[in-house]
């Protein structure tokens, strides 16, 4: 059945209206809630931050609460609202939507919750489509923190099926929502045997990277490579180039938690502005320093970064780059930033912070022993090439290309302009 054949079917003659989000509902700003302020039981609560790294499409309870008076004066997110985070450290990310299924919760700045009369779902699904992300691009603004503002997401355009006739449009799309849902089911069980099989990963990590006090040498980072903060030319559109012969400018967006070397930059900049930065070459490692604090990366060409970076350069020669690259990656080395991060008294991966992190440091031989071990788990579990990963990798092909067959519509309905495009 072809595209046009199988929307015409099931929008059975009804007619679709595109409408700017602003017609379809309002934008109402988070406000006031911090990490610091989360406690074990109180009042539900949800952080910006959470809807990267805890929330899927949708979701019916939080991770995270606070006291019920602090729960009274924040904003709250209601049934069926859409919550978004406007602010991310890439263009693909930002403005990430979490269908809210639950009971009233308090949310925090940095997030707006989209109130409406839709099915929430079908609006979580149709802001992951090619079709809203090619909209959003043209409102994205900033620099190192990219960010979406509720005017210009109130221009961007939705399809709404039978407008005039509230419960056929319901009905319609919970259709539309019904297969979706169903396709992602068929990936659930291929990612929780992939989520178990990292779980033994770390864990065999951990207990390798694990020393009893006296069986290895331990320093400072600070004693064993030179760490220091990025820099940012200003204005850096300034300096921002096409050359071939420009600097690579190394942003979050050219990195993946999954990824172990930086090998490429979608944007270059200047010599004048590279020197304004902080100059690194191939095999320095690079830490993001704000909101995916700690994660680590080998660079695999000379690049620039900017201040949203710690730079680690000149590692000693009794340090293997590998063996450092899984020391970072452990789970005592993220919980140890956390806890400083968390603890209020700093709010970034400043250098000081990372110069004082405690590294064990064996034998190379047995370094290299550790290394060997910790790539073939790695194999195991990052592949994309084979294995459950790339099983999981078709799966979500197919899911992206029949939710942007069912969330298209009819030629023969044409999408209004929205204000940019008319001006």
């Amino acid at each position: 059945m072809s595209q046009l054949d199988f929307m015409e079917k099931l929008l059975d003659g009804v007619e679709v209206e595109w409408k700017a989000l602003g017609e379809v509902g309002e934008f109402i700003r988070g406000n006031g809630l911090q990490k610091k302020d989360f406690i074990e039981t109180g009042f539900p609560a949800i952080h910006y931050g959470q809807i990267y790294t805890k929330y899927g499409l949708s979701a019916d309870e939080t991770f995270t609460y606070v006291s019920d008076d602090l729960g009274k004066r924040l904003r709250k997110v209601e049934r069926n609202d859409l919550l978004l985070a406007t602010t991310s450290e890439n263009d693909e990310d930002v403005v990430k939507p979490l269908a809210w299924l639950g009971s009233q919760a308090a949310i925090s700045g940095d997030m707006m919750l989209f109130r409406h009369n839709q099915n929430v779902k079908y609006l979580a699904y149709y802001f992951q489509t090619d079709a809203f992300q090619a909209q959003k691009r043209k409102y994205i603004t900033g620099a190192k923190v990219r960010r979406v503002s509720s005017g210009d997401l109130a221009k961007i355009i939705v399809p709404i099926p039978c407008p005039e006739n509230p419960k056929k449009s319901l009905e319609i799309q919970a259709e539309i929502v019904h297969i979706l849902d169903t396709f992602t089911e068929l990936t659930t069980e291929l990612t929780t045997e992939l989520t178990t099989r990292k779980k033994q990963y770390n864990y065999y990590r951990d207990q390798l990277l694990s020393f009893e006090e006296g069986e290895v040498e331990w320093k400072s980072f600070g004693e064993v490579a030179k760490v220091q903060r990025g820099a940012s030319p200003r204005p850096i559109a300034k300096y921002i180039t096409e050359d071939e012969n420009g600097v690579p400018w190394i942003k979050i967006g050219d990195t993946s938690a999954g990824s172990k070397y930086v090998n490429k930059t979608a944007q270059r900049i200047t010599p004048d502005g590279a020197k304004k930065s902080r100059i690194l070459k191939k095999g320095d490692f690079i830490l993001s320093n704000s909101m995916s604090f700690g994660r680590p990366y080998i660079l695999d060409i000379n690049g620039a970064i900017h201040d949203g970076w710690a730079s680690i350069s000149d590692i000693s020669e009794h340090l293997s780059s590998d063996y450092l690259y899984h020391f970072l990656s452990s789970t005592n080395v993220q919980n140890y930033w956390g806890s400083k991060i968390n603890s209020g008294s700093v709010s970034n991966l400043n250098a000081d912070l990372i110069k004082n992190l405690p590294i064990p440091i064996p034998l190379l031989a047995e370094q290299a022993r550790i290394v060997a071990i910790l790539d073939k788990f790695d194999a195991l579990t990052s592949s994309i090439t084979e294995g459950l990963p790339r099983e999981i990798e078709l799966r979500q092909q197919q899911y992206e290309y029949y939710r942007d067959l069912l969330l298209s519509f009819p030629e023969s309905v044409k999408p209004k302009p929205d204000n940019k495009e008319a001006a």
